[in-house]
């Protein structure tokens, strides 16, 4: 163990005995130089120096971000935007409320929600972000001074960080697949709106039982079927709907003994 200041590292050390050793070092050296800690968010981040982001553009070709835009163009369009990866554990602050906002995150695996706390630590949840999706576009668009919200992981976690300057302003070498990326985050902006006016129509209801009708009803037309998985555990669900979990529990068991739905953790069927 190292230590200095209020910081403690841990140090492992590897010995190989090989007949080559100039190979398994540079092979080393392949693993580790795109890795480097992230001491205030405490994390590793993944630069894309390296091999580790080949396995991740399935999920970059079906982000909004990069709609249109075949695999084989992405990896030169990240070197452009500088992008850079991180892994999170659950629960990890990704941003804290007071941040400033620079760029924006795409969910590579796991999910975020994105809150909001109150005084006195009281959590609405906002929205939840899963794979291919992206947060903080918004804050980032608008030169917020400081995040109002924060992003926090509700399971392990790996993201993708692009600078946000650099998607909205053409590069130099004058990317023919910029204009569309653009393009995209227009699109992406405009979509994020809709989202956010539909929960305003859920949280409008006075009652948690018309909250949970208009929010589960919502859920099935987008589904094409009264059968459906909600992307929130009830947790998570008391606090996007903005009301007592305990509440919002009695509520559901009374919806199923009136016959009017039937669930099973985060699945639901309307009847």
């Amino acid at each position: 163990m190292a230590s200095g200041g209020t910081h403690t590292a841990a140090v492992t050390f590897f010995r190989i005995y090989v007949n080559d050793f100039s190979y398994h070092f540079r092979r080393l050296l392949d693993f580790v130089m795109p890795l480097y800690y992230d001491e205030d968010n405490k994390s590793v981040v993944f630069t894309t120096n390296g091999g580790h982001m080949e396995n991740k553009f399935e999920i970059l070709k079906r982000s909004a971000l990069f709609c249109g835009i075949e695999e084989k163009n992405i990896e030169s369009m990240l070197k452009c935007l500088s992008a850079r990866e991180a892994e999170y554990k659950k629960d990890a602050f990704i941003l804290s409320a007071g941040d400033v906002p620079t760029e924006v995150g795409i969910v590579l695996s796991g999910s975020v929600n994105i809150i909001n706390e109150d005084y006195w630590g009281n959590r609405t949840i906002i929205s939840k972000i899963s794979g291919g999706e992206l947060f903080a576009e918004s804050f980032s668009c608008s030169d917020t001074d400081k995040l109002p919200v924060s992003v926090v992981t509700s399971e392990k976690t790996e993201v993708l960080f692009i600078d946000y300057k650099r998607i909205i302003t053409t590069c130099t070498s004058a990317c023919v697949f910029h204009t569309a990326l653009i393009n995209n985050m227009m699109r992406i902006l405009a979509n994020r709106n809709i989202l956010l006016t539909q929960k305003m129509e859920y949280t409008a209801n006075r009652t948690t039982r018309e909250k949970l009708l208009s929010y589960l009803s919502a859920q099935a037309i987008a589904a094409k079927s009264s059968a459906f998985a909600i992307p929130f555990n009830r947790q998570e669900l008391a606090d996007y709907l903005c009301v007592d979990r305990s509440a919002m529990s009695n509520e559901l068991c009374k919806l199923r003994d009136d016959g009017m739905l039937s669930f099973r953790k985060n699945q639901f069927k309307l009847l």
